[in-house]
């Protein structure tokens, strides 16, 4: 896997301060989307065992409220096997932090159907997210006054609830997980 950029201090993909990792590759090619060049699965430079450990290095502050993934697309199938060692790690070493994933991809549809290649690797990637901001970008749903989100058909889902009930749980802002 490539990525595109780490953002150290990001402040807009998720509640609070944040690391965020932006991937490389993505399928889906949204007309109007912020981040084009991260389409190209090689992209960027290489994602390595070192700076998979400046990632978690960097979430070790008290003022990091946790780890965004984004893209490209975290949840094409070359990415999940790339990603989860991370999401792994970070939980054993934060567990008091939250993860924040943002997909093209539909939690139903896609995600929870199987669709997207090994589904052992989804759904253990599925346990390790505590947000996701699933479904494609619309230009003509656009909308700049929504909170992490850029379309109004995009959904910020509580993964761990959603998982627990069967059905979709949306974000309750105010809890601010």
């Amino acid at each position: 896997m490539n990525y595109a950029t780490i953002k150290f201090h990001d402040i807009a993909n998720g509640p609070g301060v944040r690391v965020s990792l932006f991937v490389s590759g993505c399928t889906h090619h949204c007309k109007g989307c912020f981040n084009p060049e991260t389409w190209d699965f090689d992209y960027g430079q290489p994602y390595t065992e070192e700076v998979m450990e400046t990632i978690l290095d960097a979430c070790d502050h008290p003022y990091i409220r946790g780890l965004s993934l984004l893209g490209g697309e975290p949840f094409e199938p070359q990415n999940q096997q790339a990603l989860l060692p991370l999401l792994e790690k970070f939980h054993q070493r934060y567990p008091e932090k939250n993860v924040w994933c943002y997909s093209g991809y539909d939690y139903e549809r896609d995600m929870l159907s199987g669709r997207l290649g090994n589904w052992n690797e989804t759904k253990k990637m599925l346990s390790l997210i505590d947000i996701l901001v699933d479904g494609e970008f619309h230009l003509k749903e656009k909308n700049l006054s929504l909170r992490f989100r850029g379309s109004s058909n995009q959904r910020i889902i509580d993964v761990p609830k959603s998982l627990e009930t069967d059905s979709v749980v949306l974000w309750d802002e105010a809890s601010q997980r």
